[in-house]
């Protein structure tokens, strides 16, 4: 059952002018949970229970206060923005609950969902990056695009991506929020999966810091090569200036500097940091 009544609402900030979620007139409808289905493609995969638990006590108390942004979909509506005040209604046992419904492509759904989710504090950093790789695959933006869009540095978006380079098992210890970015940087200086994931374990274990994990993984680095010391500093150096890998490469005659990138965005990257205009 769908009852109409207005009210006041604000959408999503307008990053995508031709999506924006729901103005300050816009029309509020009171909608049967079971009309609501939870999107399939979520971008948002974790939800903390607990904060659920609170978020439901709150409502059982004052209602749901914020509607969710729903769209039709046959004879129900999905949920474009908000699941996470949906479920917590859902256990706080509510039988209705205030939505907006707007009727949007399928691209402008998955925009503004991404966008919800990237605007949370408790997004992990993976999550994050699961939210870039979407919108640079599924929405075809650049970087940069996206860094104009969430208000981030290109090299910020391009670092997020990396973390998706990392081993699987060193991403779930990323999702559960057992390492930080900042360990997860030194980790990927590092080239073999297995000793990425024992040092991450350390990191763990120990509760070493950043920067001890930095120095850990350059004395792994120096066991791993017969490089001289000094090659294994330049290339610490690099690495941190340029926020990807970067190795030397030394010959019986002369020698190359290799700094891999992703894709043209993370070229352009490296190429405005060595400071060239094309």
């Amino acid at each position: 059952m769908v009852k109409k009544e207005r009210g006041l609402g604000r959408g999503l900030d307008a990053l995508f002018s031709n999506s924006a979620p729901y103005s300050d007139s816009e029309e509020i409808n009171q909608i049967d949970m079971d009309l609501i289905l939870a999107r399939e493609n979520q971008p948002r995969q974790n939800f903390n229970e607990e904060l659920l638990e609170e978020l439901a006590t709150s409502i059982k108390e004052h209602g749901l206060l914020q509607p969710i942004l729903v769209r039709p979909l046959g004879e129900q509506y999905e949920i474009i923005a908000g699941e996470r005040r949906y479920r917590a209604a859902r256990i706080a046992d509510l039988e209705s609950i205030p939505v907006i419904i707007k009727d949007i492509t399928d691209e402008e759904a998955f925009a503004i969902a991404l966008v919800e989710n990237l605007q949370r504090e408790d997004l992990s950093t993976i999550e994050e990056a699961r939210a870039y790789k979407s919108m640079l695959n599924s929405l075809n933006y650049t970087q940069e695009e996206i860094a104009q869009k969430v208000g981030k540095s290109r090299a910020y978006i391009a670092n997020t991506l990396r973390m998706l380079n990392l081993p699987p098992k060193i991403q779930q210890m990323l999702e559960d929020k057992l390492l930080t970015p900042g360990h997860a940087r030194t980790l990927l200086t590092l080239t073999d999966a297995k000793e990425q994931i024992k040092l991450a374990n350390k990191i763990i274990d120990q509760k070493i810091t950043v920067r001890e994990a930095e120095q850990e993984a350059s004395r792994r680095k120096i066991h791993q090569t017969t490089k001289p010391v000094e090659i294994i500093e330049l290339e610490d150096i690099l690495q941190k200036h340029f926020a990807t890998k970067a190795e030397v490469v030394v010959k019986k005659q002369g020698g190359a500097i290799q700094i891999p990138y992703y894709d043209e965005d993370d070229l352009e990257r490296i190429i405005d940091l060595l400071g060239i205009t094309l």
